[in-house]
């Protein structure tokens, strides 16, 4: 991972993982796969990164066409599924131990 971390904007962290802004707006993730260490599942979707939140075991990210992808434990905020067609325009999101408004 580390030869990925150049140009680092941001970085969040969860309680056993880690997630990079990169200036080109890309992200990198590391550390345990169930705390969201492991953003494979979206990987295709994580372009244009703009912001980052964390709660205990998940991530959510904020796109440049204002967006959000989670992933992570989903029991706290890692699938946004249920309420994807709403996620649109957003600027904010923040967070609690186990989930995420945006």
């Amino acid at each position: 991972v580390s030869d990925q971390l150049r140009n680092v904007e941001d970085v969040q962290a969860t309680s056993g993982a880690f997630a990079a802004i990169l200036a080109d707006g890309q992200l990198v993730t590391w550390g345990h796969t169930d705390k969201g260490g492991d953003s494979s599942c979206v990987r295709d979707q994580l372009q244009g990164v703009q912001r980052v939140q964390a709660t205990h075991s998940a991530f959510a990210a904020i796109l440049e066409d204002q967006t959000v992808v989670a992933w992570g434990d989903p029991s706290a905020g890692g699938d946004c599924g249920s309420v994807q067609a709403q996620l649109h325009s957003i600027q904010h999101i923040q967070s609690t131990t186990r989930a995420f408004a945006a």
